[in-house]
C-alpha cells in the first residue's frame, strides 16, 4: 500500500499490486525474492536509474544526445547539465524503484514476522531488514528522505525518514542484525544475498557517508564526529568493517581486474555483495552498462550491438594522463589460439571459433577499458554472418559509425559540442568521447539481458573506503599501502609479460581521489565521493559550477501530487 500510494498512477503500481496487497499472507520465501529482485528489475543494473544518477551527474559519465539518438526531451542530458527538476523521468523512475524495492523489503519483513514455520526465520527476517536498510540508504543518498511504515503494526502510519537522523537509525538498525546474518558461504548463500559480509560493506559505506547525511548543504563535513554507538569516530569505525573483510581471508584481489565485470563472474573471489544477474524467463536483467557506451556497428554477435550512448568526459580521461599502463585502463582480448585484438589497424583477422553460448554464432570480443581512438571489428553481411577471410576467420575492418557511414568510430577525448552549455552533438560529431567498455558485453541473447553480476560491494572498494579514512584521520602512510595494493595487485596481460600496477611514492587528497576514480569508475560510486571531496559543485564539459541544493535530487512531482507526506528538497 506504500508504494502504491506514492506513485499514484505510474507504470509500476500494477506491478506491485498483487505483491503488496496480501502482503501478510504472502510467502516468506517469495517474498524475500522479490526484495532480492527488485535490485536487479532495473534499480541497480539499469543505466536510468541509480547509476544514472550517480555516474551521469559527475565527471566521469554522461549521455550526450548524438543526432538524432537519445533527445529522449532532454532528460538525460539535464542529469549531467545540472537543469534536472522535479518532473525529470529519470529522477522519478529511480525514486519509484527504490521505493518499490522499500515496499518489497518491508513485505518480506511482515510475511516472515507472520510465518510459524518458515526455516531459519532469524536469518531470512535479517536478510530482508537488510534490504530494506540497503534501499533506504540509497534513498536517503539520493534524495534526503524515504518512506517507512513499521511492518509489525496493522495500518502503521507512513512515516518519512531524513537523512539527518535516520542513517544514525540505519547503521544501529544493521550493526543489530549482525548475530543473525549468514556468513557468506554458509546456510546456503552466496554473495547475492545479505550476508555479514555484505553488512560490513554497507555499514563501512553509511559511516563513511554520513557526514554528508548529517549537514548535506554544509561548506565542509566533520569527518571527525564520535561514532553512533560511541567508540571512536566514524572514520575508525570505517577501518573497522573494511578490516574485517580485508583481513578475513575470504576475499582476494583479483589480478586481472576485469574478471570482476566479466560474464561468469558469479562467484569470483573479490566479489562480497551483488546484483545476480542470469537470462532466463524467471526475473529481469540488463546489459547496460556494456551496451549503452559501444557504437551501433561494434557488434559482439551477428544479433547485437552497442548503442552509441554514454561516454566519459575530457577531465575524467585526463586524470589517467601517466597511468595509461595502469592495469584497470585497458586490456586487449587474446583468443584460444593465441590471437590477440590489437584494435590498432594491424589486426586483419580473428579467430571464429569462440561462439556464443547455446548457438552456433561466432562471438567477437572486444577490449575491456577506456577506449580511444579509431575503432576496428567486424563487418555484418546482409547474409547475417561476419564477413569471413578465405579461411573462415572473422574479417577485421576500420569501423565507421551506423549512423554517419562517412564518419569513422575514431572515440576523441574531447567533446566538442556546438553550444558548450548543451551536451547535443550533430549528426557529424557523434564519434566523440572516450567510451567505458569496464563491463564485458554479453551477447548470449539480446541487447537488454545478461549473466553479468553487478557488483555493490568488492575488495576493491573495501581498500578504497578504508584508504580514504586511513587519509582523513591524516594516517597518510596506511592510506597510500591501501591504493598501493590496489595498484600493484593488478597486472597486464600476457601481451606486457602479466607486469604488475606501478606503486605511486607520494599520496595528497587529489592523488587519491584520482585512485579512487582509477577502481570505482561507472560503480555508482564517483557522485557521494565528489561530494564527500568537494569536487561536486566545480564546472566540466557541459555543466556548470552548481549549488549545494543539487547535492540531492527532488522528491518527483508525481509523489508529492500523490501524498503530502512529503516535503520538497531545499532549491527544487
Amino acid at each position: 500500500m506504500l508504494f502504491a500510494s506514492l506513485v499514484s498512477c505510474t507504470d509500476l503500481k500494477e506491478q506491485v499490486i498483487d505483491e503488496v496487497l496480501g502482503s501478510n499472507n504472502a510467502n516468506p520465501e517469495n517474498a524475500l525474492a522479490a526484495a532480492y529482485g527488485q535490485m536487479g528489475s532495473a534499480t541497480f543494473v539499469d543505466h536510468s536509474h541509480v547509476f544514472a544518477l550517480q555516474e551521469y551527474s559527475t565527471d566521469e559519465a554522461l549521455l550526450p544526445t548524438r543526432g538524432s539518438d537519445w533527445g529522449d526531451g532532454g532528460i538525460y542530458r539535464a542529469i549531467h547539465e545540472f537543469t534536472w527538476g522535479a518532473d525529470n523521468s529519470v529522477v522519478t523512475r529511480t525514486w519509484n524503484a527504490l521505493n518499490s524495492g522499500i515496499t518489497q523489503s518491508l513485505t518480506a519483513i511482515s510475511s516472515i514476522n507472520n510465518s510459524q514455520n518458515v526455516a531459519n526465520k532469524a536469518q531470512l527476517l535479517a536478510e530482508a531488514r537488510g534490504l530494506l536498510a540497503l534501499y533506504t540508504f540509497h534513498t536517503l543518498d539520493l534524495f534526503g528522505q524515504a518512506p517507512y511504515r513499521d511492518p509489525n503494526v496493522d495500518n502503521a502510519p507512513l512515516e518519512v525518514r531524513q537523512a539527518a537522523t535516520a542513517i544514525d537509525e540505519l547503521i544501529t538498525e544493521v550493526e543489530s542484525l549482525l548475530p543473525d546474518l549468514a556468513e557468506l558461504g554458509q546456510q546456503n548463500t552466496h554473495n547475492g544475498r545479505f550476508t555479514r559480509q555484505a553488512a560490513y560493506g554497507l555499514l563501512a559505506d553509511m559511516y563513511l557517508n554520513r557526514a554528508v547525511f548529517k549537514d548535506r548543504y554544509a561548506s565542509s563535513f566533520n569527518f571527525s564526529e564520535p561514532a553512533v554507538s560511541g567508540s571512536g569516530t566514524d572514520m575508525d569505525k570505517v577501518i573497522e568493517y573494511t578490516t574485517l573483510l580485508i583481513e578475513s581471508g575470504q576475499f582476494n584481489l583479483e589480478s586481472n581486474y576485469f574478471r570482476n565485470f566479466d560474464i561468469d563472474n558469479s562467484g569470483r573471489q573479490e566479489l562480497i555483495f551483488v546484483v545476480t544477474q542470469e537470462i532466463n524467463t524467471q526475473r529481469s536483467s540488463d546489459n547496460d552498462f556494456a551496451y549503452m557506451p559501444m557504437e551501433r556497428i561494434q557488434k559482439p554477435s551477428p544479433v547485437n550491438r552497442g548503442t552509441n550512448a554514454s561516454c566519459t568526459t575530457p577531465e575524467f580521461y585526463a586524470t589517467w594522463d601517466g597511468n595509461h599502463d595502469d592495469p584497470r585502463f585497458h586490456r586487449h582480448y587474446q583468443y584460444d589460439d593465441g590471437t590477440w585484438f590489437m584494435n590498432d589497424g594491424t589486426d586483419v583477422s580473428m579467430p571464429a571459433t569462440s561462439t556464443v553460448a547455446g548457438s552456433s554464432q561466432p562471438w567477437f570480443h572486444f577490449n575491456r577499458g577506456l577506449m580511444a581512438g579509431q575503432q576496428y571489428g567486424p563487418n555484418l553481411l546482409s547474409t547475417g554472418d561476419f564477413e569471413r577471410t578465405p579461411d573462415g576467420r572473422i574479417k577485421v575492418i576500420m569501423l565507421y559509425c551506423e549512423k554517419n557511414t562517412t564518419l569513422p568510430v575514431d572515440f576523441t577525448p574531447a567533446l566538442n559540442f556546438d553550444n558548450p552549455s548543451q551536451s547535443i552533438f550533430t549528426q557529424a560529431q557523434i564519434n566523440q568521447g572516450v567510451r567505458v567498455f569496464k563491463y564485458e558485453f554479453d551477447p548470449e541473447k539480446d541487447n537488454g539481458s545478461s549473466n553479468v553480476d553487478i557488483p555493490l560491494y568488492r575488495l576493491g572498494g573495501i581498500y578504497c573506503m578504508r584508504a580514504e579514512a586511513y587519509f582523513r584521520k591524516g594516517q597518510t602512510d596506511l592510506a597510500m599501502a591501501d591504493i598501493n595494493k590496489l595498484r600493484t595487485s593488478r597486472t597486464r596481460e600476457a601481451l606486457y609479460n602479466n607486469a604488475p600496477g606501478v606503486a605511486i611514492s607520494t599520496l595528497n587528497e587529489q592523488t587519491l581521489y584520482n585512485e579512487i576514480g582509477f577502481e570505482l569508475y561507472w560503480e555508482m560510486y564517483r557522485r557521494k565521493q565528489a561530494i564527500r571531496f568537494g569536487k561536486y559543485e566545480a564546472a566540466g564539459t557541459a555543466k556548470p559550477v552548481s549549488q549545494p541544493f543539487r547535492r540531492v535530487y527532488p522528491i518527483p512531482q508525481s509523489t508529492l501530487d500523490a501524498s503530502d507526506a512529503f516535503t520538497q528538497n531545499q532549491g527544487y
